[in-house]
Order: structure tokens, then C-alpha cells, then sequence
């Protein structure tokens, strides 16, 4: 693939053209885990070339013989649906901004519903996978601000409204990488174990006025907060520091909600921390293009 194909969006035309039928699919995965010349495990040969075994999902050492079965230990194993299909259900959310539920791989791809539901489960634990693979502790200037996500109360006296939504807390570098919890709650000590585990000591950490993130300032993080109790959304940081400002997780919040509406109708507190993770496996890696569907493929 050239480098211009890893940069841009790549079309249904071209998605055809590169993977026509299950034979192309197959080299391609073979290509990805192993690559079609490499060290054979069984002979110890050095760069040793395998092929295709005819109609078999298999390749043979060139030198002694040896089975690959590239498809084996991944989601495509002893699985009824075509190579094809699955690499067209990983193209379409590749190239989607809102997300793909599973009625739309069942109307898109011709599976059954139960079979289009399994797909874009399995196809969001690759999205968790290929971005857990870049993880890293987020530093520099980090933003971090949670939203309520799930059905409203149907009727008054049914509690507080927050008490059928999934609380998700978000971490975003400025002009990088971001992360995404669900938690069962906001107290300080949940905050605590998360932002431990997700962000540098050496972060410089905007929030708004939230009593829970009190335990920044305790704890000797470097914290400014902005007051939207006030309607204040950006200051001057008086340290003469970037703005301080939390405008990007907020926009992050708005298209979420905006696709999971439009797209999911509704999630629920069990299944959301996957919803989230295909979001933020969008966010971090929409600089790629192309390399989107090529990253899905390699987490296989």
C-alpha cells in the first residue's frame, strides 16, 4: 500500500479492488501477523517463504513444510462468516465518524441480526485492543471532566437523574491522545485510583469547579479549574500558562452523545465502557486514515 493509502479515507471502490475475494483477505491477515516471508518456528529457517495451501486457510514453509494458520487464536476462527464480510464490517467502522451498531452491520453486510450483533462486539474489542497497544500515561496540559451518559427517569419520584446513566470520566492531552472510564461514582477516591493509573505526576490538569477534583490540589497535583456554575469557560491562567479550559473534552462529549443518539438509540450501563472505547479509538486515531482499518486488522 502506498503512503498516500495509509493517509486518506479509503473508498468502497478501492476497499473492493484491494480485497475482492476471501483468497486476498487471507494473504492479507497472513500478511499482517506473520508476513509472508519470516523466521519458521518448526525448521528455524531465517526468512523462509511459506504459501498458500489450496483450499485450506493455511500456509506451508517453503523448507519443510510447516503449517500457518493465520486465522487462528482471532475472531475470524471457526467462523461461518466470510473473510470478506468481516474485513467490509471492519472497513465500516474504520471509515465511520458515528459509530456502526449492529442492526446496521445485519442490514449492511446481509448476516442475520445476532450475527451482525456478535460482529460489531467483537469488532469494538479490536478497537480496545489496537488502542491499548499506544497507550501511555497522558502529560502536558490534560483536560479531564466526566459526562452522564444513558435514559432519562420516567417519572418524577423515580430518584436522582443521574440514577440509570453510565458516569464516564475523560482525560484528554491538549492536541493529543485522550482516555475514557466508566465509574460507578464521583467521589474523590474513585477519581483518585483512575487519574493514578491514566495520567503523569507532571501533568498540568484543567478541570471545572467540582468538589471532587479538591483532591488535585491536596495531593499536590498541578490543577486549574474553570467555574461553568459561573458560565466561565476559558481564563487566563494566572501563572501565565495555556487558557485554562476544558472546550475539548466538551466537544468530545457533544458528538458522542449527538452519535450515540442517532446511532444506538440508547446504551446501557453494562455494555457502555465499549461504546466509549470505539469513540475514543476514533479520536486517537483519526489522524491515520486508512491506517484505521489497517491497525483493526493487525489487533486481530
Amino acid at each position: 500500500m502506498d503512503k498516500n493509502h495509509s493517509t486518506r479515507k479509503l473508498t468502497v471502490k478501492e476497499f473492493f479492488r484491494l480485497f475482492p475475494n476471501e483468497d486476498a483477505c487471507l494473504e492479507h491477515v497472513m500478511k499482517v501477523r506473520f508476513g509472508l516471508r519470516h523466521t519458521c518456528e518448526a525448521c528455524g529457517v531465517v526468512d523462509a517463504t511459506f504459501h498458500r495451501i489450496a483450499d485450506r486457510k493455511k500456509f506451508s514453509c517453503a523448507h519443510c513444510g510447516a503449517h500457518v494458520a493465520p486465522c487462528a487464536g482471532t475472531i475470524f476462527h471457526k467462523s461461518s462468516t466470510s473473510l470478506q464480510t468481516w474485513f467490509y464490517g471492519i472497513y465500516l467502522f474504520s471509515v465511520s465518524r458515528n459509530g456502526v451498531s449492529g442492526m446496521e452491520l445485519h442490514r449492511a453486510l446481509g448476516v442475520t441480526r445476532k450475527t451482525g450483533q456478535r460482529m460489531a462486539r467483537q469488532i469494538r474489542i479490536l478497537m480496545e485492543k489496537a488502542d491499548s497497544a499506544s497507550a501511555r500515561l497522558l502529560t502536558g496540559v490534560v483536560e479531564s471532566d466526566e459526562a452522564f451518559v444513558g435514559g432519562e427517569l420516567k417519572r418524577v419520584g423515580q430518584g436522582n437523574y443521574r440514577a440509570n446513566k453510565s458516569i464516564i470520566l475523560g482525560m484528554k492531552e491538549r492536541g493529543g491522545r485522550m482516555a475514557a472510564r466508566v465509574i460507578p461514582d464521583t467521589k474523590a477516591e474513585t477519581i483518585r485510583a483512575v487519574f493514578e493509573k491514566t495520567i503523569s505526576r507532571s501533568a498540568l490538569i484543567h478541570t471545572d469547579e467540582a468538589k471532587h477534583y479538591a483532591l488535585l490540589s491536596r495531593e499536590n497535583w498541578d490543577h486549574r479549574w474553570v467555574n461553568h456554575g459561573k458560565h466561565e469557560y476559558s481564563r487566563k491562567d494566572p501563572m501565565s500558562g495555556p487558557n485554562i479550559h476544558t472546550n475539548n473534552l466538551e466537544n468530545f462529549w457533544r458528538n458522542f452523545k449527538s452519535s450515540v443518539r442517532g446511532t444506538h438509540i440508547h446504551i446501557s450501563k453494562q455494555h457502555a465502557q465499549k461504546y466509549v472505547n470505539e469513540f475514543v479509538f476514533r479520536t486517537n486515531n483519526r489522524h491515520l486514515g486508512n491506517g484505521m482499518f489497517d491497525a483493526l486488522i493487525a489487533a486481530v
